[in-house]
């Protein structure tokens, strides 16, 4: 891999960090790296937003190769609202620009003076004044730094006036509105002053054995083009899932107390490709194009909703306008703000007000009335600028209901609003929420495709009924080591890629001879290292649960009367893991066996 490029913005001092070979090996890149590198400095003690706090861009050995969904990059950190383990994901074109000029990542530290950006080309590397930038929203920003840097194929990450103001689930923007959407680290980044970070290079990418991985590449587009997955999201995007998703009870309705959403198919991915569908979009040298572009009654084209903002701000808050919800999800991305944790929250004020708990007296006069779409983005312009309940909304909806004395109420797990993927619904989601390392989190492990009957055997995944319990345990803990995985390489989770075909282009682009098992080996140390960092945070075995609205049965719906033994799930995935049940730390002999020692000698010695 290419060095790092570390940057201290209270002393403009910059250093290329050349990553170990040994830690590319057991690591390989992406989060999982990430981790191993920022280990030693994600203390309890640590302010996310200090200027000591770390922010780490990090891509994959295959990101920007053209290979299959490997357009990706993520970043890295220390949540603010959770005070664990941050990362998010990111598409579109960032990540592979930033390769292509001559680094595979970027380690960020200390705080500017005044508001800034960053200009990378070819390897040099600039500090340029964003007192003008400051305020804008991340389309405005991004289109004028291109301008600036005389470079309109320039990619640029930015965050938005959300960021700005401290709202604990900004994110970070780039190409049509791809976000590294969760976890808040848009916040930490513009508690350093910094704007916006524009690349753009034309080097070649190091890869080992060129023509075998171009082969490789070529062969697995073809293939993964052709998949019946590929076609579904090509057609429909990732909203196509929602008809199904409702009819087996794991969309959430009104804030996850009503069992279903009898007009699911006026929001669905049908209903868009028929009524507003004005072309498809793509990360970099991806042969899916799942992004949607829509065409409103205005006339002007936007990005459309993908699943997660769709049932955010339409069954979650009862919506069944299309229309309006694409235009809350560009709200939200003009703002700079996670549409998950913005619907999930807001979802919450409607639900407190609901049951009295919040008056009018708190919303400033604002009538809350499930469906009121123009409510919604009243609250979502309040949550951006922090302004009266908004400034409650914008600490996210654990902080938010502690503050109303009802923090059992809020949807979330360790701090991060729980996604649209009802446990009760399918089962797996039970754990990979309670034991995700960033929070409650679907990409994880997106265990719901196993539920719906997308099994590997290949990799010992198998399947269970949805409604199973702690038999699906040690399955689950084999699918987040996959998607860790992933995660490192960095690939999407939509590429339906065969694992010995994920082992050949590694092997060809790093000359490795991994076997499946070595590379799952990978997976686990990866998400072990997360853990013992969010041990070392003061994360214990009492965290590992699921919110109150979770574990009550709904008596309507797919998911009638369900609720998943939690419990009993966790016991059979503590000991599938080799974790301490009392502590829930992993034990020192797995440590060990994944040759974590230092990591054991903290956690145990």
């Amino acid at each position: 891999m290419q060095p790092i490029l570390k940057i201290d913005l209270t002393t403009g001092k910059t250093e290329e960090y050349k990553i170990p070979e040994e830690l590319e090996r057991a690591f390989l890149g992406g989060a999982s790296l990430a981790a191993r590198l920022l280990y030693p400095y994600l203390t309890k003690e640590l302010d996310p937003f200090s200027a000591g706090a770390p922010l780490l861009f990090m891509n994959g050995p295959l990101t920007g190769t053209s290979g299959p969904t490997v357009g990706r990059f993520v970043v890295c950190g220390k949540g603010p609202a959770t005070g664990l383990w941050a990362e998010s994901n990111c598409g579109g074109f960032w990540g592979p620009e930033l390769r292509f000029a001559g680094y595979d990542g970027l380690w960020i530290t200390g705080k500017a003076s005044v508001p800034v950006y960053l200009w990378i080309q070819d390897g040099r590397f600039e500090v340029r004044d964003a007192a003008h930038l400051w305020g804008r929203d991340t389309y405005e920003t991004q289109e004028i730094v291109k301008q600036e840097v005389g470079r309109t194929n320039a990619h640029v990450a930015v965050v938005g006036p959300a960021a700005e103001n401290g709202v604990l689930f900004a994110g970070i923007y780039c190409d049509h509105g791809r976000t590294a959407g969760r976890t808040g680290l848009g916040a930490v980044m513009a508690s350093k002053n910094l704007k916006a970070i524009a690349v753009h290079g034309k080097r070649a990418l190091p890869l080992v054995h060129s023509g075998r991985y171009s082969g490789l590449r070529s062969e697995s587009n073809r293939t993964l083009k052709q998949d019946n997955e590929s076609r579904v999201l090509h057609e429909l995007g990732t909203a196509g899932a929602a008809n199904y998703s409702e009819y087996l009870g794991a969309m959430p309705a009104k804030y996850y107390h009503q069992g279903g959403f009898e007009s699911v198919d006026s929001i669905s991915g049908a209903m868009m490709t028929e009524k507003i569908l004005a072309g498809q979009s793509a990360c970099h040298a991806c042969v899916i194009a799942c992004g949607r572009v829509v065409r409103l009654e205005d006339g002007a084209r936007r990005k459309g909703p993908e699943y997660e903002t769709v049932v955010s701000f339409g069954p979650n808050l009862l919506i069944d306008d299309l229309a309006e919800i694409t235009r809350l999800g560009e709200l939200c991305d003009r703002y700079g703000m996670d549409t998950i944790s913005t619907g999930n929250t807001i979802g919450l004020v409607f639900y407190l007000f609901e049951k009295g708990i919040i008056t009018t007296k708190d919303t400033g006069g604002l009538e809350l009335k499930w469906g009121d779409a123009v409510a919604v983005r009243q609250l979502v312009r309040m949550t951006a600028r922090r302004d009266g309940i908004g400034e409650w909304i914008a600490q996210g909806s654990r902080r938010l209901g502690k503050h109303f004395g009802a923090e059992e109420e809020a949807v979330q797990v360790n701090g991060l609003e729980v996604a649209y993927h009802d446990p009760r619904g399918v089962s797996g989601m039970a754990l990979s929420y309670a034991t995700s390392p960033r929070g409650a989190c679907h990409n994880q492990s997106d265990y719901f495709f196993v539920d719906w009957g997308h099994i590997t055997p290949e990799i010992g995944i198998e399947y269970f009924p949805r409604h199973g319990d702690g038999a699906k345990a040690a399955n689950v803990a084999r699918h987040q080591n996959w998607r860790t995985v992933y995660n490192s390489m960095v690939m999407c989770i939509f590429a339906n890629i065969a694992p010995q075909t994920q082992v050949d282009l590694v092997n060809a682009a790093c000359g490795y001879d991994w076997t499946i098992d070595e590379m799952m080996k990978v997976g686990e140390r990866g998400w072990n290292i997360k853990r013992a960092i969010n041990n070392r945070l003061g994360l214990t075995a009492a965290n590992d649960k699921l919110p109150k609205a979770l574990l009550e049965p709904l008596s309507t719906g797919g998911t009638e009367g369900y609720v998943p033994d939690i419990q009993g799930m966790l016991y059979a995935y503590y000991d599938a893991r080799g974790w301490d049940e009392k502590t829930g730390y992993p034990t020192k002999e797995k440590l060990l066996s994944l040759g974590l020692d230092d990591v054991a000698k903290d956690l145990w010695d």
